[in-house]
């Protein structure tokens, strides 16, 4: 025997976490080169930066909560929907079962014989699993989901606006998306490492697009502080 530690068990949790933290670091600091940019002051872009914290983390909770609910509530009517089917004509769920298994590699008598005796230990879970795809690794978590990603959002929007009190000056649009950018490869190269993927191409992924929200709001910030001026 030997212990398998897959990472398909994580993926809830991971997925949410991920998407927190890296939504905290690029919007927050988007909004603080932005403002900067701009040139507002110090007292203004803590503000900024402190509001888009709060806003964001109760917004991806919010969000992560309603929308893992409503996949929840969709796993639940299939439930009920196969239960139904189970009870009104189980010859015919019998023979879907059946052609299932066929259809994954096995001859029919075997595919009847396995379809019998998994039906009489469970027909209902057999169903779930096998022709609906769902399982106890998959099933929606909304409670979970949220609080990783409330949680994960705070932790990456703390980080960009940390950078605030260690610049004050005209450079803290650059200084600020820089530190944000190797934040972002960090956080790259950790969702990779626990989801065992390859690391070059997340960190590639997720600092190019971070990049390219922070110098448009860079550029829109130095456009309309021109322009107020």
């Amino acid at each position: 025997m030997h212990e398998e530690n897959h990472a398909v068990t994580r993926i809830g949790w991971l997925r949410a976490a991920i998407l927190g933290a890296n939504d905290g670091i690029v919007s927050t600091a988007s909004l603080i080169a932005g403002v900067a940019a701009a040139g507002a002051s110090e007292a203004s872009i803590l503000i900024t930066g402190s509001a888009g914290l709060v806003a964001g983390a109760m917004s991806m909770a919010a969000g992560e909560y309603v929308s893992v609910s409503s996949q929840g509530d969709a796993e639940k009517a299939d439930v009920e929907l196969e239960r139904r089917h189970l009870a009104a004509d189980p010859e015919f769920e019998l023979e879907e079962l059946t052609q299932i298994y066929e259809a994954r590699g096995l001859d029919r008598l075997l595919a009847e014989q396995v379809a019998v005796q998994l039906t009489a230990h469970d027909a209902l879970d057999t169903h779930l699993r096998d022709e609906l795809g769902m399982s106890a690794v998959s099933a929606a978590r909304p409670i979970q989901a949220a609080a990783a990603s409330a949680a994960s959002f705070s932790v990456g929007a703390a980080l960009p606006l940390a950078t605030v009190l260690l610049d004050r000056g005209t450079s803290l649009p650059w200084t600020v998306s820089a530190a944000s950018l190797a934040f972002l490869a960090i956080l790259g190269a950790l969702g990779a490492w626990a989801g065992q993927a390859p690391v070059v191409r997340a960190v590639v992924r997720v600092t190019f697009w971070g990049a390219f929200a922070m110098a448009a709001t860079i550029a829109i910030g130095s456009l309309l502080g021109t322009t107020v001026g």
